[in-house]
């Protein structure tokens, strides 16, 4: 690697991360499309295609996204990042690019759009299987931190090592890119506001799953999630509320029984029986079969508490 591309590639992460810290996980298109200086040039990071070279590297790309929408198959399997050919060329000028990154070790960044304009950079990425009769490359992050000028040992342990970590980083990002979408898409569907007090500061809203993503069910869709606000998110995780099949707000009775000030009153207990807001799609709504489990969950919470029930246990919509 020679000392110019190296140093192009880890002021890129720097100023990524940089950005990270300003904005969050979400980046606007129009700074990393703008990119960073470097001493007399502009390094931008993205292009019109997925797969970029900016002008100031002599071969090898520097970034590729995956596009909302986009027309390459881009998935994930097997521990890695299956990323498509430009085409359906092998030679084609970006994929040798790719190919020398993989022969070379070289670091690449990855954009994943939630939608047009707003993308979730990983860095650094490597390409590391090529598979020209499937059209596609298999791609691994890894920890920015080992990012080095010289190649560490080849040895074979060091190897299996590399790979292991590799292995366990990739998924933690493809964790957190998929939490991300599921976030947008929660908070797109409901307006970006917490569906049960109607709070609109987007910095403060979450997408909260009515069915654990490690659980049954627990699937990153609209269906089952909810869009909160942290204080409603926490108390929905703790089961100090919930929401019914019906819709309605209920909050557990022994919250119901406390005397702890204005914010127990009005954050938390004046939500009850109160309904939620809805998305305006009836597919994006909250799933009831999922609802009626988690209330059952629920009612089992508030009773472990010694808290009796009143009225309306085993509420149900159907």
């Amino acid at each position: 690697m020679d000392d110019v591309d190296l140093r192009v590639r880890l002021a890129a992460f720097q100023w990524l991360a940089a950005k990270g810290e300003l904005h969050g996980d979400v980046v606007p298109r129009t700074i990393v499309e703008e990119g960073f200086p470097f001493g007399d040039t502009r390094v931008r990071l993205v292009g019109p295609q997925g797969i970029f070279k900016p002008r100031i590297l002599a071969e090898v790309p520097l970034s590729v996204t995956t596009v909302h929408g986009g027309p390459y198959a881009d998935s994930w399997a097997g521990g890695f990042l299956r990323y498509a050919y430009r085409g359906r060329d092998p030679a084609h000028p970006d994929n040798r690019g790719l190919r020398l990154a993989m022969q070379r070790e070289l670091p690449l960044v990855y954009f994943f759009g939630l939608e047009p304009g707003k993308y979730v950079a990983s860095f650094p990425i490597y390409i590391v299987g090529d598979h020209p009769t499937e059209l596609f490359f298999d791609v691994a992050v890894d920890d920015v931190n080992l990012v080095s000028p010289t190649r560490q040992t080849t040895s074979a342990i060091a190897e299996e090592r590399t790979e292991i970590r590799r292995e366990y980083v990739t998924a933690l990002v493809r964790r957190r890119l998929h939490q991300q979408a599921f976030r947008f898409r929660a908070l797109e569907a409901y307006r970006t506001q917490c569906a049960l007090c109607r709070l609109r500061h987007e910095e403060l809203l979450d997408a909260a799953h009515i069915i654990g993503d490690a659980l049954a069910g627990g699937d990153p869709v609209v269906s089952n999630g909810l869009a909160l606000c942290k204080l409603h998110h926490a108390a929905f995780d703790r089961m100090f509320l919930t929401v019914r099949p019906d819709y309605l707000i209920e909050v557990r009775q022994s919250i119901l029984d406390e005397e702890d000030g204005p914010m127990l009153l009005h954050g938390l207990k004046g939500m009850h029986l109160q309904p939620i807001v809805l998305p305006r799609s009836q597919v994006l709504r909250p799933d009831r079969d999922r609802l009626e489990e988690r209330y059952s969950a629920f009612l089992s919470a508030d009773v472990s508490e010694g808290a009796p029930r009143a009225g309306n246990a085993g509420v149900s919509s159907r």
